[in-house]
């Protein structure tokens, strides 16, 4: 990504963030944390990658508020950047949280383990 692109992304995850963080008080968003956008070079397409905090259930319900917010939240972030076109987001779960979360349990199991043998036995 060229250096526009980065600074268009990380002040499109900052404005998002906030908008999920103030101006959006629906119970079903519950804990939504914006992890990183994506935008293309000619900066009128953004992915926007989040997390939910929770079980499936959370993230399903999570995820049909932000469809069903999808259009306000994109009316706020291209109020709040300033560009002269409005870019057209796409919102997606982003896996790689859940991902490093299980590998820390992996991890984990794999230290205890090794602890474990190392204790001496009498």
């Amino acid at each position: 990504m060229s250096q526009r692109q980065n600074q268009v992304a990380e002040e499109l995850r900052k404005i998002i963030s906030r908008i999920f963080l103030e101006d959006l008080t629906d119970p079903r968003l519950g804990f939504v944390t914006i992890t990183r956008t994506e935008i293309t070079p000619d900066l009128k397409y953004a992915k926007v990658f989040y997390s939910v905090l929770g079980d499936e259930i959370q993230k399903k319900t999570t995820s049909e508020a932000i469809a069903e917010y999808s259009g306000r939240i994109r009316k706020m972030a291209v109020e709040r950047i300033n560009m002269k076109f409005a870019m057209d987001l796409r919102f997606e779960l982003d896996p790689s949280i859940e991902a490093s979360f299980k590998l820390g349990e992996i991890f984990k199991k794999i230290h205890e383990g090794q602890k474990a043998e190392e204790e001496p036995k009498e």
